[in-house]
């Protein structure tokens, strides 16, 4: 029990185990598909449950020790702290991505193109080659494929998000207010749009490699188009079903103005996936 003079520790992390467990199945599975492996679905499919239970059953940890007042002001403190890291570190990850996208599209091809500094690399590597974005490679080795337009699943997707950042600014406001019915509302509307989001992304996956030709093997575009798609799908995943958790949990009554710390972490993960994504829809789709 945390006291003005004590700090709260916990007796024991197996969740953080959970998630490692999780993780690494998920991506050992994904790699294993990608190679044509049989084993590669089951296996993500696998360490994606995993992953859910670790996020239900430690959320139900955090909120019972919430509720039962083992949290003080330093613990709260702690907790902004932690999440304010843990979404830096998120950035950083997308950085990586974009600086990727940026290099491969501004700096390496128009070097394989006999641009710039670089003039004598398209004579050593391909003399061929012309410097076009999107580009499926020197010899066409990504094959043919249509870029994916922006206006479109695109556009619609980058409304869905943007909605959904609007009405979870607008249940926050109702817990401040200590509008419970504002709350819950906005929570159901936010996670619905965020599903929904999710759905439209498997239809625009659908169509790129089953009309346009667009896949990972599609060169570098088809490669870091998925990739960065793909990763911002998976954050839309978790973001929801951490939305998903808060809402049951203000279903229950749980929160007030003064302790909601919860609702506040998944606040701010879910505005800073739509930040992400208006990146994305600029860096990735219009440009």
């Amino acid at each position: 029990m945390s006291t003005n003079n004590a700090y709260y520790i916990p007796h024991k992390a197996t969740w953080p185990v959970m998630a490692t467990a999780g993780l690494l199945t998920t991506l050992v599975g994904f790699a294993n598909y990608l190679n044509g492996s049989s084993i590669g679905s089951p296996l993500m499919m696998l360490g994606f449950a995993i992953f859910i239970v670790m996020v239900a059953g430690w959320f139900t940890l955090q909120s019972t020790e919430s509720e039962s007042g083992m949290y003080n002001h330093g613990v709260g403190i702690s907790y902004r702290m932690g999440m304010m890291w843990f979404i830096f570190s998120e950035v950083m990850f997308f950085a990586v991505f974009f600086g990727t996208l940026w290099y491969t599209r501004n700096l390496s091809v128009p070097w394989l193109g006999g641009e710039g500094a670089k003039a004598a690399t398209k004579a050593i590597l391909w003399t061929n080659y012309t410097a076009v974005w999107p580009t499926n490679g020197p010899g066409n080795v990504g094959g043919h494929f249509e870029p994916m337009g922006a206006f479109g699943l695109p556009f619609i997707n980058t409304l869905l998000l943007l909605s959904s950042g609007v009405t979870c600014t607008w249940a926050h406001h109702g817990l401040l207010a200590k509008k419970r019915d504002q709350l819950i509302k906005g929570l159901i509307a936010t996670v619905s749009l965020g599903f929904l989001f999710v759905l439209c992304q498997a239809f625009e996956y659908h169509e790129a490699y089953t009309e346009m030709g667009l896949t990972l093997g599609s060169g570098i575009y088809g490669s870091t188009f998925f990739m960065l798609t793909g990763f911002h799908g998976f954050h839309v995943c978790v973001g929801a079903i951490i939305l998903s958790v808060v809402l049951f949990r203000s279903a229950k009554g749980h929160f007030t103005p003064e302790n909601h710390f919860a609702f506040e972490a998944a606040a701010w993960y879910w505005h800073f996936v739509d930040v992400v994504w208006l990146g994305l829809f600029v860096f990735v789709y219009l440009m």
